[in-house]
């Protein structure tokens, strides 16, 4: 099936919230990074306007950036609406309200759009889809990340995030997912079988992050060859 924008809910991340929820130390920040399912995060702009490298993965950079530019404007109040509606589903401790959550999002986004088509003309931003594979050789890159993505969409099934892993470990030394839980805030449906699957041949943590919007959203899980 054809990757449509219009079933897209676009929500970008800053460099600030990546570091909470990921627990990315300045070395880390120095390592050869792989984001995937980044959407319109600014992670990769602010990344590169500090020095370093990440290569962002998403579906959505086939599309222009007007079409991103809209698709945005055309979802952020029913996003917001239903956040609103939902308040009690969230800890408002870092972000304090659902206009300071907006103002923050939108920020993302906006810093997103202004660095796209740079950042696409000098493939900081691919369009994939996994778990296709990626043109890159094996180990390509020393750390791996998906917020938000993966466990979260436990609905594309168990099968489609151990062939997504597996991508992702076939191109990096280490990968780190977040959150490990579904999109109802309970804990994914697919990490019992993601890690019995992995566990053999990889050492599987769950650690604590700094990072909680979503309540009992505070941990996530790194993958390493044994």
């Amino acid at each position: 099936m054809a990757f449509e924008l219009k079933n897209t809910v676009p929500w970008g991340r800053t460099l600030e919230e990546y570091q909470s929820l990921f627990n990315l130390t300045a070395t880390d920040l120095k390592k050869k990074i792989i984001s995937f399912g980044d959407s319109p995060a600014s992670f990769n702009a602010e990344m590169t306007a500090h020095g370093n490298t990440v290569t962002s993965i998403d579906p959505i950079y086939q599309f222009s950036k007007d079409a991103i530019e809209n698709h945005i404007q055309e979802t952020k109040d029913v996003v917001m609406q239903q956040i609103r509606a939902n308040q009690d589903n969230f800890v408002w401790s870092s972000i304090a309200s659902p206009d300071e959550l907006e103002k923050i999002r939108m920020g993302a986004m906006a810093d997103f759009v202004e660095d796209f088509e740079t950042g696409k003309s000098q493939n900081r931003y691919i369009h994939h889809e996994l778990p296709n594979p990626l043109d890159f050789k094996d180990q390509s890159f020393d750390l791996g990340l998906s917020s938000h993505f993966l466990l979260l969409y436990s609905q594309l099934g168990l099968e489609f995030h151990i062939q997504s892993i597996s991508e992702m470990l076939r191109l990096c030394k280490e990968v780190r997912l977040f959150p490990l839980l579904n999109l109802d805030a309970e804990t994914s449906e697919v990490l019992e079988g993601i890690t019995q699957h992995f566990q053999s041949e990889y050492h599987i943590q769950i650690i604590n992050v700094e990072y909680e919007f979503q309540k009992g959203g505070n941990q996530m899980m790194v993958i390493r060859k044994k």
